[in-house]
């Protein structure tokens, strides 16, 4: 009988576990976005099991026919540690690998960190009439199939398909005494 109460005991305990989610999954569940949750909650599974030095808030997955378009968007402000320009690239370029692994048919990935703009008091911020809350200080967009030293390579240099706000690059990156 005892043997019998410790396996029930030992069953109840791994299944209690078992439901309850990681961190990771209730991030990828609530910042998933777009008209495929299901592959941005796998991409976000993926993404938030990691604490990134630039927070990812939110991961969208959009199909539009046979075409998969990813995105992920990165606050440009309040990193979690110290940060320079090439380590930021190299975060967006291992978030862009993570998406294409979780997610072999997607052909495009964009990246993109963005930067509070302050909103006076009783503006409109949502709806037809609604003001900016934010701006874009960098973009990448990869498509399928590029490696990721071609996607690091475009993000450090003046490339096609990339933009830095130069203006938040200078003061946003101060580590190790880069620009």
């Amino acid at each position: 009988m005892a043997a019998a109460l410790a396996a029930v005991a030992a069953f109840s305990t791994q299944a209690a576990q078992a439901a309850v989610p990681s961190l990771a999954d209730v991030d990828a569940t609530a910042r998933a976005s777009g008209n495929r949750l299901d592959i941005a909650t796998r991409i976000g599974e993926s993404i938030f099991a990691t604490t990134w030095p630039a927070q990812v808030s939110q991961v969208s997955a959009n199909q539009m026919d046979r075409h998969l378009i990813v995105g992920i968007r990165i606050w440009g402000v309040k990193f979690h540690d110290e940060i320079s320009r090439r380590q930021f690239v190299a975060e967006v370029t291992d978030l862009i690998a993570r998406a294409y692994a979780a997610a072999p048919a997607v052909e495009e990935v964009d990246v993109w960190a963005s930067v509070p703009i302050e909103v006076a008091k009783g503006e409109i911020v949502s709806g037809d009439l609604a003001v900016p809350t934010s701006r874009t200080v960098f973009s990448i967009t990869s498509r399928r199939g590029e490696s990721a030293s071609e996607i690091e390579a475009r993000a450090n240099g003046p490339r096609e398909g990339v933009f830095w706000d130069e203006e938040w690059a200078r003061t946003a990156f101060q580590k190790q005494g880069e620009p």
